[in-house]
């Protein structure tokens, strides 16, 4: 009865994902330039700046992603750049155009991905919500290879965006899209895909200044920044992130702080943790876990009240990760099932006295010092 229901979860998700395909490759438009559909004027002088919600709405949005398919599929240098256009639809009757250029980002997806992830350089800027809100650049996160049950791990990914949220509002948001590459030279590739906000947005939304420095640590960074990160990536499984080397975290400080100022450190790419429990998610030796849904504590070492404290702050918040995980409407019952279980297991150690305590226990012992 298991294996049909999956069958039958899978079905629907193929359903979901192709059900649109044929009306919404009637709105493509054609790729010919910088403009907005609605209203070209405000594309010229004297007219108002045409302003985008990418990141304060949340229903699945449509974009194609007109360029050389088969040159950016081959890999051939890394290094390369591909010119392309974008178009961001909001409705067929509505959109938003420009060229672009692609680059390839990432190191393990690009080495393993049929589409590997890419960031998006617009050769004209759009705006998110005011004219502080200028984006030039943008990081688009590609289902890794076609198929459904690749497009099941992009979608985990995207909650697992979701879900660090609910922790912080210092945190990267993330807008699950329907992305349509079209390349006349071949059948149009339709995936989901992940936009992720622009650093500089965040800077301007929370008045901070992104840092650069591969000599930072964790003793460097907000203690209860850094805490609730390697907590949350204790819950997710998350071990592919580290603060020297700034591997998957963003580090920002406050716009007007001092120069001696402490970090504030912002997780992105939950690819190879145990909510999206990917067939290729391998730790590496000397981690110390087999498997990508072994929990592993990396943060810094601190007295059991910290830890005590910031664990009950996670586990206030119980209802509310759960809530985004079953209110989501483009992932299967069956994956939902999936993804509550595993976190369940995290919460319901924490909810008793005694499990907190053996959490903790773990907590310090794998814990790292950072002098």
């Amino acid at each position: 009865m298991k294996a049909v229901s999956e069958k039958r979860d899978r079905v629907a998700f193929c359903i979901l994902l192709c059900s649109v395909v044929i009306v919404f490759q009637a709105s493509i438009l054609p790729a010919n330039g910088q403009t907005d559909t609605t209203g070209r004027e405000q594309q010229e002088p004297g007219y108002p700046r045409r302003y985008l919600s990418l990141f304060e709405d949340e229903e699945l949005l449509e974009v194609s992603l007109h360029m050389d398919v088969s040159k950016y599929i081959r890999k051939a240098d890394r290094e390369q750049s591909l010119d392309g256009t974008m178009i961001i639809h909001f409705s067929q009757t509505d959109s938003v155009e420009r060229k672009v250029t692609i680059k390839y980002r990432g190191q393990s997806r690009y080495e393993r991905c049929k589409y590997p992830p890419t960031r998006i350089v617009f050769k004209k800027p759009v705006y998110e919500g005011s004219d502080s809100g200028r984006i030039k650049k943008i990081k688009l996160v590609n289902q890794c290879q076609p198929g459904t049950v690749y497009g099941d791990y992009l979608i985990r990914e995207y909650l697992a965006y979701k879900l660090y949220n609910v922790v912080t509002d210092t945190s990267f948001r993330a807008r699950l899209i329907r992305l349509s590459f079209i390349d006349p030279q071949r059948k149009p590739i339709i995936q989901y895909g992940i936009l992720l906000e622009p650093e500089g947005l965040i800077e301007s939304r929370l008045n901070l200044f992104e840092v650069t420095s591969r000599a930072l640590s964790q003793r460097h960074m907000r203690p209860v920044m850094i805490d609730r990160i390697a907590i949350f990536n204790y819950m997710v499984a998350n071990w592919d992130w580290s603060v020297p080397g700034q591997h998957n975290i963003s580090v920002f400080t406050s716009a007007d702080a001092a120069p001696s100022a402490m970090g504030i450190p912002i997780p992105f790419d939950f690819d190879l943790t145990g909510v999206v429990n990917a067939d290729y998610a391998i730790p590496p030796p000397g981690k110390g876990i087999e498997t990508n849904r072994e929990r592993l504590f990396l943060g810094i070492c601190r007295d059991r009240e910290v830890f005590e404290s910031e664990l009950i702050a996670f586990l206030e918040k119980k209802e509310e990760f759960y809530s985004v995980v079953n209110d989501f409407p483009y992932l299967s019952k069956s994956a939902k099932r999936d993804i509550i279980a595993f976190i369940d297991l995290f919460f319901s150690q924490l909810e008793k006295p005694k499990g907190r305590e053996r959490m903790i226990d773990i907590f310090q012992s794998t814990c790292k010092d950072f002098q």
